[in-house]
């Protein structure tokens, strides 16, 4: 797969022996990577993850919080950019403490310096394309947007009288503009589903703080001979309402002995006003783009998580880290990229939706994804259309890699011949090979 995909020179022994050589490379990888997979007016999708490393000289790790909630190791960032479909181009390391804003300068100075890109559309969620990093995109003829609002910025929408929640009583996108958004579209978009989860969650969350504060207030009861003092009282209860997030719904008054507290109903009853309702912005006209569309292209967001996914804890383990991060990280992308090919070629077998993307193109931009009754069929059976079973990557990695070449020796002599036998593949080994010839690779 790796010569078929025109990187088997980043893929062979001798890379993991020179990791410095390859690193030398990356910038002529990425941009052949980007000049089959990039296009003038194209999606590009950023987000940026981390991982702890565990050596002990990288200049690029630092102890800070942690996404996986490692403790104790140090970590790194890294950025992955990829295409509209989610499969990898390049990718970016930074040190530890970087900030995930911060990050999106370079990714931009590499689509139009780099890959001599004069028009693409940047996709990145709320925490990544902020409004400074807006601000400084718009300077740069050529380059759009598509994110989604903050919460508080929705809310501030609905104060502002541009947001009309009567807008979502028969449908369930819909498309607004505020002044506050000058020259672009903003699409509102409201999920039942989502909202029924969200109001479950504070539901819990708003018990388990009362619970925790009524707990707080019997200890403080108890004290009379030697009462809790003011900060003693302070501390507990902010640990509560730092544990459960809650802090806006409650009011409470803390003297020496003393800790009152109520809830703020109507705190509760305006947040739940916006449950299950997101606001995705987009800097790109109609014309180009529709609402639909461009809900589904900031959704698109979720094939870099998959990415994430594989790389950290699926298939290829990006870690444990030890040394040479750049190249490390870099060579795991490159992994990657040859495992999306294979799971593209290989979905007849597997667990994935052949019909995706036609599904993606067709299907409520809104509402869950459902898959196709062909990739139902198959959960359902657990049998091919050609009556294979059904296998995740994993297994079906495993199972062409039992099939292995034999070498056989003559023990009559020092210098008896020898000879290698490979099997025949089996009826399933056979299909995937048959498969792999089908990949279609641009630029070859």
């Amino acid at each position: 797969m790796a010569e078929e995909l025109s990187v088997a020179d980043a893929t062979e022994d001798d890379l993991y022996q020179a990791m410095d050589w390859l690193l030398e490379r990356q910038p002529r990888i990425e941009k052949k990577l980007a000049a089959r997979h990039l296009s003038e007016d194209c999606l590009v999708l950023y987000d940026v993850s981390s991982s702890y490393y565990e050596g002990h000289t990288c200049p690029l790790a630092q102890y800070v919080h942690d996404r996986d909630g490692k403790q104790g190791l140090p970590i790194i960032v890294y950025g992955v950019m990829t295409d509209g479909e989610g499969r990898p181009i390049a990718v970016e390391v930074y040190p530890g403490n970087t900030g995930d804003p911060t990050t999106v300068a370079d990714q931009v100075e590499k689509l139009r310096d780099r890959f001599q890109l004069s028009r693409v559309v940047l996709v990145g969620d709320r925490g990544m394309l902020t409004q400074p990093q807006i601000d400084k995109m718009k300077t740069r003829p050529g380059l759009g947007w598509i994110t989604a609002l903050t919460s508080v910025a929705i809310r501030g929408l609905l104060a502002a009288g541009a947001l009309q929640l009567s807008l979502l009583d028969e449908t369930n996108l819909a498309e607004i503009t505020s002044p506050d958004y000058p020259g672009e579209r903003l699409m509102v978009c409201h999920n039942p589903l989502l909202e029924e989860e969200r109001g479950r969650k504070r539901r819990e969350l708003l018990e388990a703080t009362e619970k925790a504060l009524t707990k707080v207030g019997k200890q403080v009861a108890r004290r009379k001979k030697k009462p809790l003092k003011e900060a003693e009282i302070a501390l507990k209860v902010g640990k509560v309402l730092g544990r459960y997030k809650m802090g806006k719904h409650f009011l409470y008054t803390i003297g020496e002995g003393k800790f009152q507290w109520s809830r703020r109903e109507q705190t509760v009853e305006e947040e739940a006003k916006l449950d299950g309702i997101y606001v995705i912005r987009t800097s790109e006209p109609v014309e180009r783009l529709s609402a639909a569309d461009t809900v589904r292209s900031y959704k698109s967001l979720a094939q870099v998580e998959r990415a994430f996914r594989s790389l950290k804890g699926v298939d290829l383990l990006i870690r444990p880290i030890r040394h040479r991060v750049p190249t490390h990280i870099f060579l795991c992308l490159l992994a990657y990229y040859v495992e999306w090919h294979l799971r593209r070629v290989w979905a007849p077998l597997l667990f994935e939706d052949e019909q995706l993307a036609q599904e993606r193109r067709r299907r409520d931009p809104i509402l869950p994804a459902t898959g196709s009754p062909s990739a139902q069929e198959k959960k359902l059976t657990r049998q091919t259309a050609d009556g294979f079973p059904v296998h995740s990557f994993a297994t079906l990695m495993a199972e062409l890699a039992s099939r292995a070449r034999v070498t056989y020796e003559l023990k009559a002599e020092e210098s008896a011949p020898s000879f290698q036998q490979v099997p025949e593949p089996t009826p399933l080994q056979a299909k995937a090979y048959a498969l792999l010839a089908l990949l279609p690779v641009a630029g070859n």
